[in-house]
């Protein structure tokens, strides 16, 4: 089988070296070009490509004629589309005979659209996994040919959620590529009435409402958590990010780096915001339930309680009107 791969991240990455483990035969590696204002956490597919000794291009508009011409020249059977940001044509898809697959990373028909692992995390679920379907014009709307499932535990960030489902989506496409090579590709209805769809996030959907209840405040801290841009909230002028949080637990024990839980009743009578308890961060949320801040940030300064606390006693900067 032969084909051409729209890849990036590291599901691009781990989902490559699947079909090159399994002999198929890559004509052409279509990947984006880093952005300057993106964070590179994790692995590159073009140097995966090059590892390989596969050709690779880079393209971030995929309805560009001399994109179609490079890949009819590849002469795919199949294409692949590997956490690649943009939607492929389907002037571009119908090359391929053999149609255009995509890993998305969710249980769909449930997330689909942007940032999935990010919009499960925050919503509290407690499973997702990743989903390869049958790419049609309309986003992850396809057939489903196979998915894994991956737990979301109460602890977890965005990005220990999304190392696992890149995971799912290797063992996903390991599982089920021998039977597409064989051309008995696997189909069941991907029934969108059953499922849900959400847009991207942009660093401003950050921003903390404590008036929220304290698992709403926390789920965001979860979803958004670093190597993403971080949940926020304004000090006396200042953008601070909470780049690790706990919720404290019933009868915690002092450990490494968390000390035992906030004292019952520590809440009352404190407005929602940021406070200093016990020479601790903590975060009292609208339904009086609190975060535990482990770490604060102001840029890449970190903010110990010291100095949080004479952030919070400084008078508000004045606002031009």
């Amino acid at each position: 089988m032969r084909a051409v791969v729209f890849a990036y991240h590291n599901v691009g990455d781990r989902c490559l070296r699947v079909l090159h483990a399994r002999g198929v035969d890559v004509a052409l590696v279509v990947t984006h070009r880093d952005r300057p204002d993106e964070t590179i956490w994790f692995r590159r597919v073009a140097d995966t490509a090059a590892e390989l000794a596969l050709p690779v291009r880079y393209c971030e508009d995929p309805s560009e004629p001399a994109l179609a011409d490079a890949v009819r020249e590849a002469r795919p059977d199949i294409i692949f589309s590997f956490y690649y940001r943009s939607l492929i044509p389907m002037s571009v898809l119908g090359l391929a005979p053999r149609g255009g697959f995509n890993m998305h990373g969710s249980l769909l028909p449930k997330y689909r659209g942007r940032v999935p692992v990010n919009w499960a995390v925050l919503h509290g679920e407690s499973e997702t996994g990743a989903t390869l379907h049958a790419m049609r014009e309309k986003p992850d709307a396809g057939d489903i040919v196979d998915q894994t499932a991956v737990p979301i535990l109460p602890d977890d960030t965005a990005r220990e959620v999304f190392d696992k489902v890149t995971v799912a989506a290797e063992q996903t496409l390991w599982r089920v590529l021998p039977a597409m090579m064989a051309g008995q590709t696997p189909r069941r209805a991907n029934v969108l009435s059953e499922g849900s769809y959400f847009g991207g996030r942009r660093p401003d959907d950050g921003r903390i409402d404590w008036h929220q209840p304290a698992t709403a405040v926390y789920n965001l801290i979860r979803a958004v958590a670093p190597p993403y841009p971080g949940a926020f909230t304004d000090v006396a002028g200042r953008r601070l990010v909470v780049a690790s949080a706990r919720r404290p637990h019933a009868g915690e024990l002092p450990s490494a780096g968390f000390p035992a839980s906030i004292p019952a009743g520590a809440s009352a009578g404190r407005q929602p915001g940021l406070h200093v308890i016990d020479n601790r961060i903590v975060g009292v949320c609208g339904d009086g339930g609190l975060i535990v801040v482990r770490e604060l940030r102001d840029g890449d300064i970190p903010i110990q309680a010291e100095r949080l606390l004479l952030l919070l006693q400084s008078p508000s900067p004045s606002v031009a009107p």
